[in-house]
């Protein structure tokens, strides 16, 4: 007979095999805007097994060599309003890896995490209420990445509701990697 916990193994191995990942992270728009900050605006979840901090903005995110990861960023507040105005949607400018190995978790890494970091996927100017719209980002762990805590920075676009003014910013509570060996 099976026990539960060695079911609970096998499904974890099962998620480590998996080609990709998830990492949604939702954005407070009006409290980001409003103070000009992404603390206490940032609510991020993913698919991994194990990780940490689950629903914050410093998510840790278990992954392996070569795993892909998409970063899905979206607004709180996704339904149309009743003046039939969409809320405004974040961007991801720039996802930048840091060099944690030097302590100093400002500079930028010298070496390559993932592969080349772009955005694949837009909102459609045509919203619906069955369809999602959201940004997303993607990249695959090098292979070559060594096993280890690896942080990173989003840089956000977001537009001022009701305005076209952009505000860029970055997150200070910084969210990671954390790649397994293979």
């Amino acid at each position: 007979m099976t026990s539960p916990q060695s079911v609970k193994k096998a499904e974890d191995r099962g998620q480590l095999n998996s080609v990709q990942l998830n990492i949604v992270t939702l954005v407070n728009m009006e409290r980001a805007t409003a103070t000009g900050s992404l603390d206490g605006a940032l609510f991020m979840m993913d698919n991994s097994v194990g990780g940490v901090g689950q629903g914050t903005d410093h998510l840790e995110t278990i992954c392996k060599q070569g795993q892909v990861i998409n970063w899905i960023i979206r607004p709180v507040e996704m339904e149309k309003r009743p003046d039939g105005t969409w809320p405004p949607m974040p961007k991801i400018t720039n996802l930048v890896f840091l060099d944690t190995e030097k302590g100093d978790e400002e500079d930028v890494a010298e070496r390559r995490i993932t592969t080349e970091l772009k955005i694949y996927g837009g909102p459609d100017l045509m919203r619906s209420p069955y369809t999602p719209v959201y940004y997303y980002w993607a990249g695959a762990v090098q292979s070559t990445a060594r096993p280890g805590l690896y942080h990173y920075r989003f840089v956000l676009e977001l537009e001022k509701d009701g305005s076209k003014e952009k505000l860029h910013l970055n997150t200070r509570n910084h969210p990671s990697l954390r790649i397994l060996e293979v």
